[in-house]
């Protein structure tokens, strides 16, 4: 039997909720004070077993690691919640976002509960969504949110959106020096609702007089896939022969720009950052070919995307601002007003750990 769809109290003036930076301590769970309503009123609700879920988690496109992590963390959260493991679909490439597309809309015939999306398709999924919502199928994002907030139940933001931006103008200007230089991003696909909101959000932090010395000069898409990502990181060399760094807010993307670097012989002219996994940029940071990156925890972020799709779905807690509930290992979270949307609500796990030669191995 299909639990009904929770309607979420939408607000965009509420307080941003901030994830920590670099930070090891056991931060990932965060809470306001509470708003109104059942399980709104200061003490969290427990989500536990006992009800059944089928669920789609729907990432960008399958063979990423990143995404695979995720769904070992969804699995693990449907075993302990004791329900079916989320049938992990998705399309075989980035490149094309008409894949999620047809999934997201297939999803309001196949009698599913929940889709959880990591949407690459921009603004163009909202027909999916749309069919899907019309179903009473729960549609929660994750990584990547819908653009409009309408039809999403919660977006599980991974960290804050704003402070991303300052993240990698941090590490820009730790590797570049005082006297900055220039840099060139190497992003994901064009419609990637995160990569964008991170690329408008590093654009905002460079307005700062800290960073006056950094340029950033080009920004170009390798679409999540290595080898359109290396190719593009060896053209950003070739147009701007003065660069001096790329930035990559993508883990696909900065592996790429690392082994073009490597592979040319180039690391000691042009550094890579960005965001990777610490497996795939270990020889990258050993060689001082990417000496800073940072990334979380994916199999986090798929564990607590479940674990929230899985309350809402049930009726066990509300998705609406002010909303409090416990996630597992995870720890306790508070919904709140996306302030980066017009129109949407989130949880924010958290933290970014900055990775260099140092920790690389921690």
């Amino acid at each position: 039997m299909r639990p009904l769809k929770l309607m979420g109290v939408i607000s965009c003036l509420a307080l941003v909720m901030a994830a920590g930076c670099g930070d090891d301590d056991d931060d990932t769970a965060t809470s306001d004070d509470a708003g109104t309503g059942d399980g709104a009123s200061g003490e969290a609700v427990t989500i536990e077993a006992g009800d059944d879920m089928s669920s789609i988690l729907l990432p960008k496109c399958t063979g990423i690691a990143v995404f695979d992590q995720a769904n070992e963390g969804a699995q693990e959260a449907a075993g302990e919640l004791g329900t079916d493991e989320p049938e992990f679909l998705g399309p075989s490439t980035c490149e094309d976002p008409t894949g999620q597309i047809e999934t997201m809309t297939n999803a309001a015939t196949q009698g599913v509960d929940a889709v959880m999306i990591s949407n690459n398709a921009g603004e163009q999924i909202q027909s999916g969504v749309d069919a899907a919502t019309d179903a009473d199928v729960n549609v929660v994002s994750w990584d990547s949110p819908i653009p409009s907030g309408e039809g999403e139940s919660l977006f599980v933001a991974q960290v804050d959106f704003d402070e991303t931006g300052v993240v990698m103008a941090d590490m820009a200007l730790e590797i570049l020096g005082e006297d900055g230089g220039t840099f060139a991003i190497l992003s994901a696909s064009p419609d990637a609702a995160n990569q964008n909101a991170w690329i408008e959000a590093l654009e905002t932090a460079l307005e700062d007089d800290q960073y006056a010395n950094l340029e950033l000069v080009d920004t170009v898409y390798g679409n999540d896939d290595a080898d359109e990502s290396y190719d593009q990181a060896l053209a950003l060399v070739d147009s701007h022969p003065d660069l001096e760094l790329i930035m990559a807010p993508t883990t696909v993307g900065i592996a790429a720009a690392g082994k073009a670097m490597t592979d040319e012989g180039l690391c000691d002219t042009v550094k890579v950052s960005g965001l990777g996994l610490p497996d795939e940029m270990r020889a990258y940071t050993e060689s001082g070919c990417a000496p800073q990156f940072a990334l979380w925890s994916f199999v986090d972020l798929g564990y607590l995307t479940y674990y929230a799709t899985y309350g809402i779905a049930t009726g066990q807690i509300e998705a609406a601002e002010g909303q409090t509930f416990t996630a597992g290992r995870m720890g306790e979270y508070t919904i709140e007003g996306d302030p980066t949307r017009d129109a949407g609500l989130r949880i924010v796990m958290g933290p970014f750990t900055v990775y260099t030669e140092e920790n690389i191995d921690s």
